[in-house]
Order: structure tokens, then sequence, then C-alpha cells
């Protein structure tokens, strides 16, 4: 039995815990401290108001019988000495007795003591009569029956009715010190429960405050663990973004190197056998030519037409071939490569190229992306531009070639590029495979600037470049 309680409060303990509801019962229980501390302040605060109160009407009631004493002694003083001098304090005694009287009524109603107004109204009537007495014995002592004055006073009438006065002052004095000891003692009585109650909230307090901060430390420990897990989740998906990124930034340059040997083979096939045929096909034309001539004269326009289309095949083969790997870069350079390109690109504008074009080392693999660069920037300027002016830049940093392509163009929003458009795409993926960086800015009507920035030393070899043969 014991067992099963202890796991139940052990449970409800943890449940605290781990509840919610710890702080905000902490603020309730800090509030209910102070409402218990400001309720016993005001009982205090209340039970001595009446504790000085009643102290006030004790002393009040011992002042009252001081000056009843005083009239009864100067009124005896004058019948004894028939001095006016005992007439003052008399006088003064009587005239103050009514004051005090008048004072205990006033406290008496602040203390609600119906008792003690009914024995004040007691003790009033005999103030009075004692008074009235002493007064109608002076005035029998002034009317000159001296000797029957004293005989009254000397009667003891006067004396048993001061004995009434002094007994019944005397027993609402004792009822005040009585109502003086009830109230000290609910003044401890409230200091002691206030006491109790506040050392009892003060430890629900303390219980609180810990269960909070003991919370407040798991939620740390559970909000670190989260951290620590995002973080570690962070940094798998960053290393699987690096994974990925380096396989598509192999996969691009595969297909580059795959792409450029493709137009390789091609500009091959397209020399050695297309070459081979329209050749040959001109030299048939070459000895055919003699023979019509005397033959059949008519058919020389035809034969001439022929040669004409020959020749224009074979200039579109070369125009094609230097498209798909042009032989400049191969046995000249990247600087004339460049240069060549831009003289072709600005008959085929109608616009001037300027071009600033410095010496570079770098490998091949990089010199092509850098002609590839430069030829689908032209392209797109060319295309979309509508530029009047194009200027093409090559020069050597202290870590990196520097390529920049600008021009006077229209311009483009570059984060609006629509679907379909991969040529900056393209040129992205090629300078990044080799460990560059491109950057694209432009802005409708302020023209367009492509710059890249590629390794001097390079990791990527350069692909198959075999050049194809001199061509026709």
């Amino acid at each position: 039995m014991k067992t099963a309680v202890r796991a139940r409060l052990a449970l409800g303990m943890q449940r605290l815990r781990n509840s919610a509801f710890a702080f905000p019962l902490a603020v309730l229980v800090a509030l209910l401290t102070l409402g218990i501390s400001e309720l016993g302040y005001r009982e205090a605060q209340t039970q001595m108001n009446r504790l000085v109160l009643t102290a006030t009407v004790r002393l009040e009631l011992a002042v009252l019988l001081r000056r009843m004493a005083d009239a009864e002694s100067g009124h005896r003083g004058y019948l004894l000495t028939s001095s006016p001098d005992y007439l003052t304090p008399y006088r003064d005694a009587s005239r103050q007795l009514r004051t005090s009287v008048a004072t205990l009524e006033t406290q008496y109603q602040q203390l609600a003591d119906g008792a003690g107004l009914r024995q004040l109204k007691q003790l009033q009537s005999e103030i009075n009569t004692k008074l009235g007495e002493m007064n109608e014995v002076m005035v029998m002592h002034d009317a000159g029956r001296r000797q029957a004055a004293l005989d009254l006073t000397q009667s003891g009438i006067g004396r048993e009715r001061m004995d009434s006065i002094r007994e019944l002052s005397f027993e609402m004095m004792a009822r005040e010190d009585a109502r003086m000891r009830v109230a000290v003692g609910s003044v401890f009585d409230t200091l002691e429960l206030n006491r109790i109650g506040i050392t009892g909230m003060t430890a629900v307090s303390l219980l609180v405050l810990g269960l909070y901060l003991r919370q407040r430390r798991l939620g740390d420990e559970q909000r670190a663990l989260r951290q620590r897990e995002i973080q570690g989740e962070r940094d798998r998906l960053e290393g699987e973004v690096r994974i990925r990124t380096a396989e598509l930034t192999d996969l691009a340059r595969h297909l580059e190197t795959t792409r450029e040997d493709e137009r390789s083979r091609l500009a091959r096939d397209l020399h050695d056998e297309l070459g081979a045929l329209l050749t040959s096909a001109k030299l048939d034309v070459a000895r055919m030519r003699p023979l019509l001539l005397q033959a059949v004269p008519d058919m020389l326009p035809r034969i001439a037409h022929l040669g004409e289309t020959l020749n224009s095949g074979i200039a579109l083969k070369r125009r094609i071939i230097e498209d798909l790997r042009p032989s400049t870069l191969s046995t000249l350079g990247l600087l004339p490569a460049l240069q060549i390109l831009c003289a072709e690109h600005a008959e085929r504008l109608g616009a001037p190229v300027h071009s600033d074009l410095h010496e570079v080392t770098v490998t091949a693999a990089a010199e092509l992306t850098a002609f590839r660069l430069v030829q689908e920037a032209l392209t797109n300027i060319a295309k979309y531009a509508q530029a009047r002016t194009v200027w093409v830049t090559l020069v050597e940093e202290p870590l990196h070639m520097c390529i920049t392509v600008r021009d006077d163009g229209v311009g483009f929003e570059p984060t609006r590029v629509g679907a379909g458009h991969h040529g900056l795409v393209g040129m992205r993926y090629r300078v990044q495979a080799e460990q560059g960086q491109l950057t694209v800015q432009s802005a409708p009507g302020l023209g367009t600037l492509i710059m890249a920035r590629v390794p001097l030393q390079s990791v990527q070899a350069a692909p198959d470049s075999e050049p194809p043969p001199a061509t026709l």
C-alpha cells in the first residue's frame, strides 16, 4: 500500500515537473503569499488599533477617577477651611469630569461596546449624583449653615457614593484590561498564523521554483539536444548537397567533355568524309569542263553554277567545322582565336566589338572554357541585346584568369530569365567545372556584363582536343 502511494506521489511530482503550469503555479503561490501577508497585516493593524483604543479608554477611566478624587478633595478642603483656593481645583475637576465622560462615550462608540456604554451611563449618573450632593453641601456652607454642612459630609453618604463610583470605575477598567489581554492575544495569534502561512507559502514557493528551474533546465537540455540534432541534420544535408554538387559538377564536366569530343568527332567526319566528297566532286567538275566545252557548249553556265555551289558547300563545311571545333584555338592559341571570333561577330552584328586581350597561362580546358564563354555571350548579344557596342577583355590576375563581355544593349532582369533559355546556365556550369565563378550583372535598359574568373592552375585536364586536319 505504501509503495503504491509513493509511486503515485512520484508520478504526480514527475507530471508536475514536466507540466507547463509550473511557472503559473509559482506565480499563483507568490500572489497567495502576498495575499496572506497583506491580510495578516490588516488584521494585526485592526487589532492594534482596538488595543490602542482600549488602552486609551482605560487611561481615560483612571483620569476620570483621579479627577473625581480631586473634586472631592477640593470640596472637603473648602468645607474645612472656607478658603476660596480650594474652589478652583474643585470647579476644574468638575468641568473636566464632564469632558472625560464625553470622551469615554465617543471611544465606546468607536469600539461598538454596548455594555461599556451602559456602564458609562451608570457611572455618569453616579458622578452627577455625587457632584449634586457636593454642590448642595457647598450651598449650605455658603448660606451660613456650616455645621450642618459638616455633619452631612461626615454622615458617610458621600463616602458610599464615592465607593460606588470607584467600584464601578474599577469594574470598567477590569473589563478594559480583559479586552486588552484578548486584543494582545489576538494580535499574537494573527502574527503566528501569518508566520505559519508565510512559512508554508514560502516552502511551497521554493518547491514550485525548484520544479520550475528543473523544468527549465530540462527544457534547455531538450532544446540543446534538438539544436544538436538539427545541426547534425543540417551538416548531413550540407554534406549531401556537397556530394550532389560535386556529382553534378562532374556530370556537367563529363557532358561538356563528351560534347566537345562529339564536336571534334563530327568535325573530323565532316572534314574527312564530306570534305573528300566535295573535293572529289569539284575535281570531277574541273575534268568535265573541257570536254563539255567542246561537246556541249550550252552546258557551261550550269557547270559554272555547279562549281560555285560546290565552293559554297566547301565554305559552309569549313564554317561548321570551325563552329564545332575552332582550329584557330588548337593551332594559334586562345588570344588569336578570340581576336578572330570578335572580328567575325563584329561583321555579323554590324557593330564594333572592342577587345582588350592579354596573354594568360592556363590549361587547354580553361582556354576552351574561355573561348566558349565569349562565343556564347556574343551569340546571345547578336540574338537579344540590340547592342551598339560590345567590349571583350581577357586579363591575368594574381590567381585567376578574368574574362568579361559587356554590351550597351537592352539588358534584362537576371532573376527573371524564362524557361528554355539555357545559355547562362551552360556558361555557369562550364565555368564551375573549371573551379571558377561566373557573375552576371544586368538591368533593363542598362546593358549586360558577364564576368568569369577561372583559376590559373585548373584541376581539370583538357578534354580530348585532337585538332582536325587542315581544311581546304
